[in-house]
């Protein structure tokens, strides 16, 4: 009761914040909305926000009032204040509470490299169509993918050890995961003992020893953490991508001429992302090994070792939930068998 209590209390704030937008905003524009996120300004979320206002022009007649920072919830509230129309567009992460099918999006070991993300990933790639297929039954439709960063094992300060060797050398170390089922079974099948919290608590997490250890960081999380690490291990076991989502109602009630102002502006940011992503991720990497951070590469062994147990067992679950057409597709790009 209390959580539906605090969600409603945010709806009507986003609501509230909505029809104050409105009522401020020049009488030419054709369309006034709410563009937000949950992630801080030196998030690549923040970056695209930015680029897409400004590819979008004043001239377009399109006024957005910009959230970023979760000041209107987090990832998964977006998502589905999103679903509700409450706020119209978003940049967040697939919430498969409410679709098993969007696991698809965090399958682990699809890519190994950024070519390999952006041929799967990129503009015109298909697998947009393919999550929209699945988006679309929650009253969302996704105008992009935006791609993030490789995700990786952080190491909380005071542990010292370095799990390299899955599943052996973990022995049980606690780690947190986010609160999805195919990253409990994926750290629980590395050696690990996954504990789900929430990325709000994660800092606390570390900082009190509840957790030795996070899975799914990127290089930017990782730097903001960096008072509480000693060490990044780059399993590199996920690509983390996002959607850039909209109400599909409110997207398809859009006039012709302000939607493809809107999917024009969102694609020349999202080519533009791919480089921007890429060289986020190298700068903020670089900045945590000068924070002190140890930044430790796989062995091709340990590599093949990691990819080898997701392949023997995350893979054919996945396969269950999403068909075997989907899976296909995928082993076709990444060349497994």
């Amino acid at each position: 009761m209390l959580r539906t209590l605090c969600k409603s209390v945010l709806y009507g704030v986003a609501a509230l914040s909505f029809a104050t937008a409105a009522a401020t905003t020049p009488a030419n524009a054709d369309e006034e909305f709410i563009l937000a996120h949950a992630m801080n300004t030196d998030h690549v979320f923040h970056a695209i926000s930015e680029r897409f206002m400004s590819e979008l022009g004043e001239e377009s007649g399109v006024s957005i009032e910009y959230h970023p920072g979760g000041d209107l919830g987090d990832w998964t509230s977006l998502f589905e204040q999103s679903m509700q129309g409450v706020v119209p567009m978003t940049l967040t992460w697939a919430s498969s509470d409410f679709d098993p099918r969007l696991d698809l999006i965090y399958l682990g070991y699809i890519v190994s490299n950024w070519e390999e993300a952006k041929e799967l990933y990129g503009p015109g790639a298909g697998m947009l169509d393919v999550y929209n297929d699945m988006l679309g039954d929650l009253g969302l439709h996704a105008v992009g993918i935006i791609p993030t960063d490789f995700g990786s094992v952080v190491i909380r300060k005071g542990v010292g050890e370095l799990p390299l060797n899955f599943p052996d050398d973990p022995g049980g170390m606690k780690i947190r995961v986010p609160g999805l089922a195919i990253a409990v079974d994926r750290f629980n099948s590395f050696g690990f003992a996954a504990v789900p919290i929430p990325l709000s608590e994660v800092h606390t997490a570390l900082q009190l020893g509840t957790v030795d250890a996070r899975s799914f960081s990127t290089a930017v999380e990782t730097y903001t953490l960096r008072d509480v690490l000693e060490a990044n291990i780059l399993t590199n076991d996920y690509f983390e991508v996002a959607f850039w989502l909209v109400n599909k109602d409110w997207w398809d009630g859009l006039t012709d001429e302000v939607r493809n102002a809107l999917q024009r502006a969102a694609d020349g940011t999202i080519e533009w992302s791919w480089q921007e992503a890429e060289r986020k991720s190298d700068e903020f990497l670089q900045r945590a090994r000068d924070a002190g951070i140890n930044v430790v590469e796989l062995t091709d062994e340990q590599m093949s070792a990691a990819k080898q147990i997701v392949y023997d067992n995350e893979w054919p679950a996945m396969e269950a939930t999403v068909g075997k057409d989907i899976m296909d597709q995928i082993r076709g790009v990444v060349g497994v068998e």
